[in-house]
């Protein structure tokens, strides 16, 4: 579960954009709109304003053609109907946001929808409109959507899902992202839309479309050990920085396909956390790594699995529901 807001965005503190049942907005009482990242979000508790509207008082109160960042909270009951207004409004008004560098969109809690709850829509119209943007954050995969596009200057690409569709996941992979440099996708469960399989993710783990990849995370899935066996014979890996397969069913098998492939005493860090790995191969893992200066996390951190008393275990993604 994802408990708490965005913190920072683009290297910027978040700042919350007051509610219209704050009252009205004092702009000199406002940071510097290139200071911070700012999360507008619609009211689902009080007043009832929709996004868009908030968005027009955003609008209103600062100097957007100033804004670097940008975080879109809760558009309404997220889990009835998609962010397809949202999108609308930041296309129309592209053109008054020249500095706009990094855009999230869904900082979403559990409180506000379960992350596999949340209804997504096609989010293609932000790459192929805001084409200086270097960072995109989306979360959610219910009915997302994400066509293969050119983007010359993205450097980060962040897919926060309970349940990754393969159509969403085929479309970042055939993507041209010359300059992308950190890729993060969290491919999720079947059980909530997670379809994908190790074939999707080929054109990534050639790396050919993505000359610039030194952080690549393929986590919180079901298949992790078939995604870490197909990595261990993958280009991409050579030139690599971070490799992380965290927060998924990471079992024995997937850890030693991975450390008896290609080397990885290049890496700066291999992060394995929330797996279900076995004392000895964490030894292992480290052993064999740490001392040529990766740094390994292999903490367990609670992975949660299930014994139905019959001899079968169900274990869990770190990120489901």
């Amino acid at each position: 579960m994802i408990g708490d807001h965005l913190q920072e965005l683009h290297g910027l503190p978040a700042f919350h954009f007051p509610g219209e049942e704050d009252g009205p907005v004092d702009p000199a009482g406002l940071p510097a709109p290139e200071s911070v990242a700012w999360r507008v979000t619609g009211d689902i508790y009080g007043s009832g304003e929709s996004w868009e509207k908030a968005f027009e008082r955003f609008r209103a109160a600062v100097d957007i053609t100033r804004v670097r960042a940008l975080i879109v909270g809760v558009w309404g009951e997220a889990y009835e109907g998609g962010p397809e207004g949202v999108i609308e409004a930041l296309v129309k008004a592209h053109g008054q946001l020249p500095a706009l560098r990094a855009l999230f969109l869904g900082d979403i809690t559990v409180e506000e929808s379960e992350i596999s709850w949340i209804a997504q829509g096609d989010v293609t119209p932000l790459l192929e409109t805001f084409g200086d943007l270097a960072e995109l954050g989306v979360r959610g995969g219910h009915d997302l959507r994400l066509n293969a596009v050119r983007h010359d200057r993205l450097r980060t690409l962040r897919v926060e899902t309970g349940g990754m569709p393969a159509e969403a996941v085929r479309g970042v992979a055939a993507s041209e992202l010359p300059a992308l440099e950190h890729l993060d996708l969290w491919l999720g469960t079947s059980e909530y839309g997670g379809d994908a399989e190790v074939t999707d993710l080929e054109p990534i783990l050639a790396g050919t479309r993505l000359p610039a990849l030194k952080h690549l995370a393929l986590r919180n899935s079901e298949m992790q050990d078939d995604i870490c066996a197909a990595l261990a014979a993958a280009p991409v890996v050579a030139r690599l920085d971070v490799l992380d397969v965290s927060m998924g069913v990471l079992t024995d098998d997937g850890a030693a396909a991975l450390l008896t492939g290609q080397p990885l005493t290049h890496l700066k860090t291999l992060d394995m956390h929330y797996n279900f790995l076995g004392e000895e191969m964490r030894a292992r893992l480290r052993d064999t790594l740490e001392p040529a200066g990766v740094r390994v996390d292999t903490d367990p951190d609670d992975a949660e699995s299930d014994d139905d008393g019959d001899g079968d275990v169900w274990r869990y993604v770190a990120v489901g529901e």
